[in-house]
């Protein structure tokens, strides 16, 4: 018998106007046991997405009255519904803007249905492990980060962080004293095949070190030549 939690996970929220495509992934998913709801245009895909519970949301980029990018800010102000975005614009600005945003994966437009599924079966797995992690506060020098409120202080202040910053410290402060590659970083972060480059990680760590630097101490993340980070007791 199923339960709530498992009959969650598999209810998906479609927000996508070409509808030829929605019936597709629709069908597609179907098959592969997920409850499907599909919404053709911005404002009520918003309004569905926060006044009801969903396993994963699948949310196009272009829409009528209401953009993606707009909808996952509002949505992530006040959920964690894992996000998937999809859209016909793939420039590393637009795909930045698109994680930015809150979203967990970004996958360009044409795709395969078989990696918009192994990306979704990637993203609730992770999801599920997260969330039997979810009652820790993590510590590291003046840093402590709640994983439950999911909330980073510095010298007991508050900090804020862009979904993808917090994701990325997440990382490094569950591997105290283990160097992380760039391309794990990626991979954990960004999810499993990302179209993104690894020098978004640099980026990234120059932003959370940025956020994270206080009278005590000038970087807690050092940087490992020729291969990637890590944060050192």
């Amino acid at each position: 018998m199923k339960t709530y939690k498992d009959q969650m996970k598999k209810s998906v929220l479609l927000i996508e106007d070409e509808k030829s495509l929605a019936r597709f992934i629709e069908l597609e998913l179907e098959h592969e046991g997920f409850e499907v709801t599909t919404v053709y245009e911005g404002r009520e895909g918003l309004e569905k997405a926060l006044n009801d519970h969903w396993g994963i949301i699948i949310l196009d980029v272009m829409l009528p009255n209401l953009n993606g990018f707009e909808i996952c800010r509002r949505i992530r102000s006040k959920k964690q519904t894992p996000i998937i975005m999809l859209t016909a614009r793939d420039s590393v600005i637009d795909r930045v803007s698109g994680l930015d945003s809150g979203a967990d994966d970004y996958i360009p437009k044409p795709f395969a249905i078989e990696e918009l599924l192994a990306r979704i079966r990637s993203i609730l797995r992770r999801t599920e492990t997260e969330s039997d992690q979810n009652n820790a506060v993590l510590n590291f020098k003046n840093v402590s980060l709640d994983t439950a409120a999911r909330v980073v202080t510095v010298d007991k202040e508050p900090v804020e962080l862009t979904k993808t910053e917090y994701e990325l410290l997440l990382v490094f402060m569950r591997n105290i004293n283990r160097v992380l590659s760039r391309e794990l970083l990626l991979e954990q972060v960004w999810g499993y095949d990302t179209p993104v480059e690894t020098n978004i990680v640099d980026v990234y760590v120059r932003y959370l070190r940025n956020k994270l630097k206080s009278s005590a101490e000038d970087s807690i993340i050092q940087t490992v030549r020729g291969v990637g980070y890590v944060m050192r007791e």
